[in-house]
C-alpha cells in the first residue's frame, strides 16, 4: 500500500488518501461503496444513506410510471403496478437493515405521498391515512420490510452449507473500548425483542418461527 503526496499547505486542508494497487490499478479506500445495488457503509447510522437512496430510486420508478398512476384506469390495476414496480425498488436489500422507528417512518411517509399522488389528492384535502389506504389497498411498506427480514433471518440460520452468513451472526469482535454514547442498533436487536436471545435455536423450527412472524410484523406496522 502506498500513500500519495500530502496536499500543499495553501489548500488549508490536510487530507490523506490511502490507495491499494490491484493489477497496477490504484483503488481508493472509501467509507462507503455501492455494491450489488446496496450502499455499504461502516459506522453509526450506517443504513440512513441506503434508505435515502432507496427512497430516491423509488420516486424515480414512480415518476417513470406517473402516466399510469394519473390515468383513469381502475385503482386495482394501479395497485398491482405499484406493488410490482415501485415497492420492490424501495425495499431492495431491506433484509440486511438494522430497523429503527425513524427509518420505518420515513419509508411510510414516502409511500403515503405516492398513494396520494395515485389518488390525485394532497395534504390540503385533509384525508386520513386510513381512508387513503382503504382506497389504494397497497401493501404497507413496513409490513413488507418486516416480513422480508424475518423470513431472511430464519433462512440464513437454517443453512448448513458452511456459508459465511450464519458465521457472521455468531462472530464476536475484538475486545476494545466502546465509543461514547448509546450503542448503535444491531441487526438482531429487533428480532431478539420477539424471539428472545435464543432466537437462532427458535428459527431452526419453521413452525415456531412462522408463528412468531405475525408478532414481529405487528410491532413495525403499529408505528404511526
Amino acid at each position: 500500500m502506498t500513500l500519495p503526496p500530502r496536499r500543499r499547505p495553501e489548500t488549508q486542508l490536510l487530507q490523506y488518501y490511502v490507495y491499494s494497487e490491484v493489477e497496477n490499478t490504484a483503488l481508493e479506500i472509501v467509507d462507503e461503496y455501492v455494491y450489488l445495488g446496496h450502499t455499504i457503509q461502516l459506522g453509526r447510522s450506517n443504513f440512513e444513506k441506503e434508505v435515502n437512496r432507496r427512497i430516491q430510486l423509488g420516486w424515480a420508478a414512480f415518476g417513470k410510471l406517473r402516466a399510469i398512476f394519473s390515468s383513469e384506469i381502475p385503482q386495482c390495476l394501479k395497485t398491482k403496478v405499484f406493488e410490482q414496480c415501485v415497492l420492490p425498488v424501495m425495499t431492495y436489500g431491506s433484509e440486511t437493515w438494522s430497523l429503527t422507528m425513524g427509518l420505518i417512518r420515513r419509508l411510510r411517509v414516502t409511500q403515503r405521498a405516492m398513494e396520494r399522488a395515485m389518488l390525485g389528492v394532497s395534504l390540503r384535502d385533509r384525508i386520513r391515512n386510513v381512508e387513503i389506504r382503504r382506497r389504494t389497498k397497497v401493501t404497507d411498506i413496513a409490513q413488507r420490510v418486516a416480513k422480508l427480514k424475518w423470513q431472511w433471518a430464519g433462512h440464513i440460520v437454517r443453512r448448513k452449507d458452511g456459508r459465511w452468513g450464519p458465521k457472521v451472526l455468531e462472530w464476536q469482535p475484538r475486545t476494545g473500548k466502546r465509543s461514547v454514547g448509546r450503542p448503535p442498533t444491531r441487526w438482531t436487536d429487533d428480532i431478539k425483542r420477539v424471539a428472545g436471545s435464543r432466537w437462532i435455536q427458535a428459527a431452526q423450527n419453521r413452525g415456531t418461527w412462522n408463528s412468531l412472524q405475525k408478532t414481529y410484523v405487528q410491532q413495525w406496522t403499529s408505528i404511526g
